[in-house]
């Protein structure tokens, strides 16, 4: 017999939304309701008759509480076998009750710690007796039934209703699976943070990242594989982890992936002018400032209409009603934005298809933490490239020193250049790009890729001479022979901007002098594969 009348239950739980209902829903049914503390007050209090734990054990909560459930009348009421004589003969003699039904969630370690609370207050935290209980009696599925949601309560009372009060084995065996899938994220939790957070370890000898499935995905990087988003429960703000989708179709793989690219680049500029970034394939293809969204965003898509076309895009301001109406000039797969005013939602939603995603705060670009890559076997595991630098962090090595505008444009270019995947070149003028090149297998092709971009853009838009003219150019890592330089050079950049490092800088250094570029070393690379 695969269905197990629930005749008592045992309650105690953190959270205690949908309890009172629960509870008066499980006593209509004739359970006899067993609790500790809190959990049983609430009951209480919601006019329930509810028997204290310590009237099981015969023992009375102890240590602040520390001390109430971890005790034989409990766990042997959770794991005796029930058609196990010897089971059934030790609870007997012990006059152990059998437990049918177990409701709880734990004290939570998640919230505490992202409130920012002490030490003492964490530690107070991690539940003991909570996880003893959920594994006992997600072992013993085969008698017991085990709830660890609250979102599963109108479950297991529709679940009661259709069974004359018990539940069916096929049910019990899929909460024990949720209920094991609770516990080991719980533990996952309280593992990281003495890792990473109270005992400093970048890369400890076991790793535990917990995630939890924030939702399905139409399908993969192709229609063939399937995905799904997973959140980290320590997930920071501002990010695609908690973003909230106003419209537009279900979001893919690669909308995610994208627009992670973009806000994490949009980001750099929080604190900045009004910027819109506009990502392909993970690449931005048009990044610029302006007096405002809108000619931000012209001047973004100027620098690669081509390219822009099916993108992503990505402000650091509320979007206003002028800046989406320019961009619903072109297809534009997703837009994303701390915030979007009426105007701006009204625009969209004659785009049924575009997704607008709303991020609320932008994350901070200089944020530590981790990013995990798998590779077949194992995976790769290294620390967030939050690397910054500043004026003064720059080493003029050519003989001309760059002027005040090639400065700037050299560090908007840097910034840029940091999340375009090597190897990347980056021409900017007058807080726009001009041309972007890259993943390419040498620095000399991102550089004429680049300027053939800027002169198509040109063309395109019937300037006199392409935005490369006059701008200064950034590479993610230095310059191993003076061609890539040169490519620059032919491209019209008066000014660059590399880590330096190589062992021909002296070549690349009287290149640079030879054709009157300004150059600075920065000391610092961005790689990104």
């Amino acid at each position: 017999m695969t269905d197990i009348a629930i005749k008592r239950a045992l309650l105690s739980v953190s959270d205690k939304s949908g309890l009172a209902e629960l509870g008066a829903k499980l006593a209509a049914h004739g359970v006899e309701l067993v609790s500790t503390g809190g959990t049983a007050k609430a009951l209480r209090d919601a006019g329930l008759a509810v028997r204290d734990i310590s009237e099981i054990t015969d023992f009375p909560e102890m240590m602040d509480g520390r001390v109430k459930t971890l005790h034989p009348m409990v766990h042997g009421g959770l794991l005796a076998v029930r058609d196990n004589a010897d089971h059934v003969a030790a609870m007997e003699a012990h006059g152990i009750g059998a437990i049918d039904l177990v409701v709880v969630n734990l004290y939570p370690f998640a919230a505490t710690v992202a409130k920012g609370a002490e030490r003492d207050e964490i530690i107070e935290n991690i539940d003991i007796g909570g996880p003893s209980m959920v594994r006992s009696a997600a072992k013993n599925h085969a008698f017991v039934t085990i709830v660890t949601d609250p979102a599963d309560y109108a479950t297991l009372t529709a679940e009661m209703d259709a069974s004359n009060g018990a539940t069916t084995l096929a049910f019990r065996r899929k909460l024990a699976a949720k209920a094991y899938a609770a516990t080991a994220e719980y533990d996952a939790m309280i593992a990281s943070w003495f890792a990473f957070a109270d005992q400093g370890e970048m890369f400890p000898e076991k790793l535990s990242v917990p995630f939890r499935k924030g939702q399905a995905l139409r399908y993969g990087e192709n229609p063939h594989q399937n995905a799904a988003l997973y959140l980290p429960a320590f997930a920071p703000g501002g990010s695609l982890a908690d973003h909230r989708q106003v419209q537009g179709k279900e979001l893919s793989y690669n909308n995610l992936n994208d627009a992670d690219a973009a806000l994490e680049l949009v980001a750099e500029f929080r604190d900045g002018p009004p910027t819109v970034v506009i990502v392909k394939h993970a690449n931005p293809c048009g990044v610029a400032s302006g007096d405002d969204l809108v000619s931000a965003y012209k001047a973004a898509l100027q620098c690669d209409s081509v390219s822009a076309f099916g993108g992503i895009i990505a402000v650091n301001r509320p979007l206003d009603g002028p800046t989406a109406e320019a961009i619903s000039d072109i297809f534009t797969e997703v837009v994303c934005a701390p915030d979007a005013d009426e105007a701006a939602k009204a625009v969209f939603a004659k785009k049924k298809n575009l997704r607008l995603i709303l991020t609320g705060d932008l994350p901070d670009p200089a944020r530590g933490g981790m990013s995990l890559r798998t590779i077949a076997g194992g995976a790769l595991f290294q620390s967030r490239d939050n690397g910054r630098i500043t004026r003064d962090d720059l080493k003029v090595v050519t003989k001309r020193a760059p002027s005040e505008q090639e400065l700037t444009d050299c560090l908007f270019a840097w910034t840029v250049a940091k999340h375009v995947k090597s190897n990347a070149i980056v021409y900017a003028k007058d807080g726009s790009t001009a041309g972007i090149g890259a993943g390419q297998m040498n620095r000399r092709d991102s550089a004429r890729i680049a300027a053939s971009k800027a002169i198509e853009a040109a063309e395109t838009f019937g300037w006199s001479e392409p935005r490369t003219k006059g701008s200064s150019v950034a590479s993610d890592a230095f310059f191993p022979f003076a061609d890539g330089l040169l490519a620059a050079v032919e491209a019209g950049a008066t000014a660059v901007i590399q880590p330096g490092g190589s062992m021909r800088d002296d070549e690349v250094i009287a290149a640079a002098d030879e054709a009157g570029l300004a150059m600075v070393f920065t000391g610092m690379r961005h790689f990104r594969h």
